[in-house]
């Protein structure tokens, strides 16, 4: 009958239990070498960041992909490669890239941008851009000549529109007929918005109004409140201007305060 050596069966079990506890924390063990389940979740990361989205069913391709990354890590180093000037310089340019990313994104935690500020922000749009939008067609031509033969011709019975198409030097525009939708005074050069917003809807300027585009003949078709979308539609956009605004801000400060000799 066979005897057994319950210390060597004790450190065996020790043994198999730590390997275990290895392969729990590692994806595997290449060469000797431990590679941590913490790679497969930066690479993970990293995609998501890049707008690939990982899902549980990439798990053994991003399994495969850290390993492979070893296989090749462990060659390179073999021959040395880690201790090229080259290498060196563009490990550093990584790590400055990766310290600068962690510090902008700390600072976005630490400076978020408060619904206060937001709403600062929101109303300011809103006194900008409220009021009144006109509905506004126009003819632009090179001369004060020709703006004022045209205005003739419209009075004549022409047609807006079609004179439009026709001479209009605005291609955006005069396809349409003149049409420049839906705006705001603020939308347009002081020449015309002075001029536009003088007219009721249905009438005409009766003389070419100059601008550094040309000159213009302008109708306004109709007029009505301006259609400001709610803060809630565009609180995320706001956010983000916001915050990119603070960010800049704080690496001009970071810049202003640096001593570089």
């Amino acid at each position: 009958m066979k005897h057994f050596n319950l210390k060597t069966v004790a450190v065996a079990a020790v043994m198999t239990l730590a390997a275990a506890g290895a392969l729990a924390q590692n994806v595997a063990i290449v060469n000797g070498k431990a590679v941590p389940k913490a790679r497969m979740e930066a690479l993970a990361q990293q995609l998501a960041a890049a707008g690939r989205p990982v899902g549980p069913e990439m798990e053994n391709q991003l399994r495969d992909e850290v390993i492979a990354r070893e296989i090749f890590m462990q060659e390179a180093q073999k021959q040395g490669l880690d201790a090229t000037d080259d290498y060196k310089n563009q490990l550093e340019i990584a790590r400055q890239a990766i310290m600068i990313r962690a510090l902008f994104d700390n600072y976005r935690k630490t400076s978020p941008v408060t619904d206060a500020e937001v709403k600062a922000e929101y109303d300011k749009f809103v006194a900008a851009n409220g009021g009144k939008e006109y509905k506004a067609r126009h003819i632009l031509v090179e001369t004060e000549d020709q703006a004022k033969k045209i205005i003739a011709d419209v009075k004549k019975g022409g047609s807006f529109e079609d004179i439009a198409k026709k001479q209009s030097k605005d291609p955006g525009s005069g396809a349409n007929g003149g049409d420049l939708d839906w705006a705001s005074p603020a939308s347009f050069v002081p020449e015309f918005s002075e001029a536009m917003v003088k007219l009721k809807p249905g009438e005409m300027t009766q003389v070419p109004v100059k601008s550094q585009f040309g000159y213009h003949i302008i109708r306004v078709d109709e007029v009505r409140d301006a259609q400001l979308p709610k803060l809630d539609e565009v609180k995320p956009q706001i956010t983000q201007q916001l915050q990119q605004q603070k960010l800049q801000k704080f690496q001009e400060e970071l810049r202003a305060k640096a001593k570089v000799e």
